[in-house]
Order: structure tokens, then sequence, then C-alpha cells
């Protein structure tokens, strides 16, 4: 969708210049309070260039300050640019003092117009992007999500972040365990020391004693110098033992005498080394369960499991899921210098239908994939290699009276988007009357944007 910007001033010369050296952009005039504030309202541009001089006091620049001042108060994000004559200084400085973004001095220059536009543009935006960010982020900043799922989880672990008790983080693969574990530790007085994980699944049976423990020279074979263990290695942080259900039942005993005594001996070793770090440990396994069967110890999994803390699976957090999207659209966007900006309403329609059997790790997957692979600006279902589903989350039929009123209606919410909702463009975008646009929503009971007109 191309960016608008609104240009203000009673000057047809001038309106015509700034058109022809800001064609990457959609121009709108307005040449009076009255008009200035219909456009903005109409339009919400992101940038206004302004001419203070303006009826019915063109000769002063009281009309151009009190249209600025209207501007800034209505739409406070949006930046504008004073456009000012030679000996007009002393008013440009009060524009910046009443909230303008810059200020420029006739006569017009393209080349320095359109550069002052293009940077007040990014700005708005960037600011724009982190306002949205910044409501959907918890406390812990690394947790992204306003749902209430999520939220109860983000409290509890605010409420234990301060203390040293044992937690135990459980939810399915790919929830982000690792993630809250990190922001616990950030949010905790053990922040400026070591965060050390280790995953207890990923390493063998053989040597995992030793990467936990350590071990002397001469221990084994191979053991050629002595070597800290993860857990000395976080001395005075925080250890997160993941997938701590996988933990060998044979290497589960020397885990429940440090944790209860907090000490350890390395591997080939008979010194007794004091330890100070908090533990906090993540598994997808069910251990009440292994428990039962005797494949976890029973005191073990009460020593860790001080304080649980169940993460919810992506499907239980509703709208968090497009929130989390955007933001891995924006991080892969920006990392691999990408073209696509945004999503179709059919692939937001498919992310919401979508299971996510592998969570945040699934949709991290896809959504690097979709950045990299996508065609255009605009990430469609195959890109993120779902089904393209309607409204309904009902996959798209094969029957052609259906797909024609799947993708009218696709068409007509995308052109209402693309308008920024106002439906006389609507109407232009789609090549119909503003009546055959009515007709069309109520055929398709697109209740919502004739509610929204």
């Amino acid at each position: 969708m191309t960016d608008t910007v609104l240009v203000v001033d009673d000057d047809l010369g001038i309106q015509k210049q700034l058109k022809w050296s800001l064609t990457d952009y959609d121009v709108v005039f307005a040449d009076d309070h009255a008009s200035a504030i219909a456009q903005l309202r109409r339009y919400e541009p992101k940038v206004v260039t302004l001419d203070l001089g303006l009826p019915p006091d063109p000769a002063n620049a009281s009309e151009g300050l009190r249209i600025l001042q209207d501007i800034i108060s209505l739409a406070p994000r949006t930046k504008v640019i004073v456009v000012t004559g030679n000996n007009e200084k002393e008013n440009a400085l009060k524009a910046i003092n009443f909230g303008a973004y810059d200020f420029y001095q006739k006569p017009i220059d393209s080349d320095t117009i359109k550069l002052l536009v293009y940077r007040a543009l990014n700005l708005a935006k960037l600011e724009l992007e982190n306002s949205i960010l910044s409501k959907v982020r918890t406390g812990m900043s690394r947790i992204i999500g306003n749902s209430e799922s999520i939220q109860t989880v983000v409290r509890k672990a605010e409420k234990i972040a301060n203390t040293d008790v044992s937690t135990l983080l459980l939810g399915e693969s790919g929830t982000g365990k690792e993630v809250f574990a990190r922001s616990i530790h950030e949010h905790s007085p053990r922040k400026n020391k070591p965060f050390v994980a280790i995953n207890c699944a990923s390493i063998p049976e053989n040597l995992l004693e030793s990467e936990l423990f350590g071990y002397e020279k001469g221990a084994f074979t191979g053991a050629n110098k002595t070597t800290l263990g993860k857990i000395e290695t976080a001395q005075g942080g925080t250890l997160f033992l993941d997938e701590i259900g996988d933990m060998p039942i044979g290497l589960q005993a020397k885990m429940l005498r440090f944790l209860q005594e907090r000490v350890i001996e390395r591997v080939g070793g008979r010194a007794e080394i004091p330890v100070d770090i908090r533990v906090i440990c993540a598994t997808h396994r069910d251990l009440q369960t292994m428990v039962a069967e005797e494949r976890f110890r029973e005191d073990l999994y009460y020593r860790v499991g001080e304080i649980p803390i169940m993460i919810p699976p992506l499907r239980d957090r509703d709208q968090d899921i497009i929130l989390l999207a955007r933001t891995f659209l924006n991080i892969y966007r920006e990392e691999f210098n990408a073209k696509a900006k945004s999503f179709s309403e059919s692939a937001i329609n498919s992310m919401l239908a979508h299971k996510w059997p592998g969570n945040i790790r699934e949709m991290q997957n896809k959504l690097k994939s979709a950045v990299i692979m996508a065609e255009g600006t605009v990430i469609q279902p195959d890109d993120l290699g779902l089904f393209a589903v309607d409204g309904s989350g009902e996959s798209e039929t094969l029957n052609l009276r259906e797909v024609r009123e799947v993708a009218e209606s696709k068409a007509i919410r995308r052109a209402y988007h693309q308008a920024d909702k106002n439906m006389s463009k609507t109407a232009e975008l789609l090549g119909v009357t503003r009546p055959t646009l009515y007709s069309l929503i109520d055929k398709y009971h697109l209740d919502d944007l004739k509610s929204s007109a």
C-alpha cells in the first residue's frame, strides 16, 4: 500500500511541484484549516507538509500554526514538515516548539523535500511499530503476547524472579521454555552473572555427568586436563536444565544430592566444591506419570518443582499468533533484507486456523522460509506452507461459484484495508461504484466492513 502524504498549501504551483516531487507517495491536498482537518481524518497520513501562510491570514503564520497545533492534537504521531519563506525562521522555530518534525524554506528543491519526507515517514513507522510492540510485550521484555493465558504465566514468573526457589517449566516442545527461563534470570538479582543452559536429551548418557559436574585430569581416557562442568561455570548465576525428564535415572541421585547440599564432586575427584546457583528446569514430559512408573525419582521431582509453571501451547494463545508472526516477520525481513512486509488476509486466517503442533519454533521456521521465498511484499498461505482458508477458517472450496465468492470477498477486504477503510477509495480501487460496493458487501455478508464505514 502506497503511503499517503498530506500537502497543506493554497498555492496551486507549490501543490503541483510537490506532487511531481513526491511521486512515490499518494499525495492529497488541502488549502485551509477545514480541508486540512478533513483530509487528516479521512486519510490519516503519517506525514504532512504545511505552509504557515494560509488564508484568512496568508501574510502571517497564525493560521498555519493553529492548523499545526490541531494536527498534533488529533494525530500526535503524525510528522509535520513546515514549509516557510526565507524570512520566516522565527516562525519555523516556533512551529518546532509546537511539535513540528522539521521545517524547510522555499523555494522547493525536489531532492531535499523527498529526503525530508522519506526520513519523516520512516520515523513515523518506527514509532508506530515500537508502540505496537510495547503494548504486546509483557513486563518480561522477551515475552510477547497479551492473551490471558500468557499473561497469567508471566505474572507467576515475575513473582518468583526475585527468589531462588527451584522452578519447573512445563509445556509442549517449542512453547518457549528457555525464553521464560532467560527472562526469569534477567529479572532476578543474579542477572549480571552467567546463564548456563544444557539440554539433557541432546547429550549421550555416558557424557552427561562430566558435562554437568566437570572432571579431574586423568579421570578417564582423554581427560588431559581438569575441566569445569556446566554447574560450576554457572557460579553465582542460573543453571537451566532443559528436558530434565530425559536425565538418566542413575544420574538423578547425584543431581538430587547437589540440589540438597549445594556442593558437587567432579568426576574422578574427591573434594566437595560449594556452588551458589539458581536452578530452573524444563521438560515436555509428564513427570508425574514417569514418577508413578519409576522412571523419574519422586524426591527429585519435588526438589526441582517447588513451583511448577505450565506454559500454554501456541494454539491456545488467541491473537498472540498474529502478534508473534508480525514480530518474526519484522526480524527476518531485516535479517535477510527481504521485501515481504505484511500478510494477506488469507495468510492471517490460515495461521489462526493452523494447530501449530511445533508451537513457536514451528512458527519461526515457517516465517523465516516465507520471508525468504515470498515473491511480493505480501506473504500468502503458500509461502507459509499452509492451506489457504477463508474468514471462517474453512479450507478453500473447488466449487466455482464459491471460489468466485471467496475471491471477491478477499479482494474487497484487501482493497478496504489498502484504502485505509475509506469506502469511496475502496470502490475506486475495485473499479466499481460505491452503490455496487455496498451491494457486494451485503451479498457476501461482510457486515464488519459495513458497520465501520
